[in-house]
């Protein structure tokens, strides 16, 4: 099958190449899928689109109009399409679910000890040939409570990586997961207390319209002064002009994440020379509480091979008339 792959870095193309293993005819674009490079799959079968690809209604009428019927998805979140109308024009779409929640979830604790414990500032102050430990202090996390929203694949391995820290774990989730209570001494409990108790808060839920600033300004009003918020989910799952607000006014003490709500006009593009439009962004950015890296926590030798697996497995699973088991289907629409 003719599959046209967007958004593809240099980086992950080896990776689908490899995996790939000459069953099926590959291009690559590095330009994202929006209602303008739609055109660009005209004569493919199937696109590969990632995370900060537009596939909205408008866009999936071209590409149906294009002769685009299969869709893989090289993430796990899939808030970027429009899956009820994919479905209505007769799409199949697929994601790349648990590729490696170890990757994610060991990515979130690097955001949490460098922001805890400076890193970022140590280190720059080392190139400079200043070696003052003023302003460097942090926290031990033995003994801190930590509340994980959402304990799915990503949301248990951070259980198993707090709880090995020592740390005492709360967690909210609509599907309680008794093995981590066992394994983890996790606690069950509502998303009130979990927000008032935690020293530390991380989120691993997927965006849907329910979940669209789940953390808002009353949900930030809740949190401990002193405690951090991490986001290694979607970045709409956090309002931002309400996070800069509790930042700046000392309503929460640090914000670390890989993602940002605005990152698709700004994420996997080098910005260096014109520099950065976005003004909330910046402002975000300028806080000395907050660390945020560019949506790379999947960027590891094992989850970029086993996306690859995945992505290219959909569309010989669609070639071959078999049941693809990664297939989006209607239990899975959102609004």
């Amino acid at each position: 099958m003719k599959l046209l792959v967007y958004s593809a870095k240099d980086f992950e193309i080896p990776y689908l190449e490899e995996a790939n293993q000459g069953r099926h005819q590959l291009s690559f674009t590095s330009v994202s899928l929006d209602s303008h490079t739609a055109m660009q799959a005209v004569g493919f079968r199937a696109i590969s689109i990632f995370s900060g690809d537009d596939a909205s209604m408008l866009v999936l009428q071209k590409l149906w109009d294009f002769g685009v019927r299969y869709i893989s998805i090289r993430s796990s979140g899939y808030n970027n399409i429009h899956i009820k109308a994919a479905k209505r024009f007769g799409f199949k779409v697929a994601n790349a679910p648990d590729y490696s929640p170890h990757a994610i979830a060991e990515h979130t604790m690097a955001l949490l000890l460098s922001l805890n414990r400076k890193i970022i500032q140590a280190d720059k102050r080392i190139r400079s040939g200043n070696f003052l430990l003023d302003g460097l202090d942090g926290f031990n996390l033995h003994n801190k409570t930590v509340g994980i929203i959402g304990t799915g694949n990503i949301g248990r391995v951070m259980a198993k990586i707090f709880h090995g820290f020592g740390c005492k774990i709360l967690a909210n989730d609509l599907n309680p997961d008794s093995s981590l209570t066992e394994l983890c001494q996790v606690r069950y409990t509502d998303l009130e207390t979990l927000l008032r108790s935690s020293d530390i808060v991380s989120l691993h839920i997927p965006l849907t319209y329910e979940n669209y600033y789940f953390i808002n300004k009353a949900r930030l009003g809740m949190m401990k002064s002193s405690s951090i918020l991490l986001n290694t989910a979607r970045g709409a799952v956090v309002d931002t002009r309400a996070l800069i607000e509790a930042l700046i006014n000392r309503g929460i003490g640090g914000y670390a994440a890989d993602v940002y709500e605005h990152e698709r006009r700004l994420f996997f593009k080098d910005h260096s020379t014109k520099g950065i439009s976005d003004e909330l962004f910046k402002k975000l950015i300028d806080l000395p509480n907050v660390l945020i890296t560019p949506h790379q926590a999947f960027v590891t030798h094992e989850a970029l091979k086993r996306i690859s697996e995945i992505t290219l497995g959909n569309i010989s699973s669609w070639e071959n008339d078999e049941v693809c088991s990664n297939e989006l289907g209607f239990e899975t629409l959102i609004s």
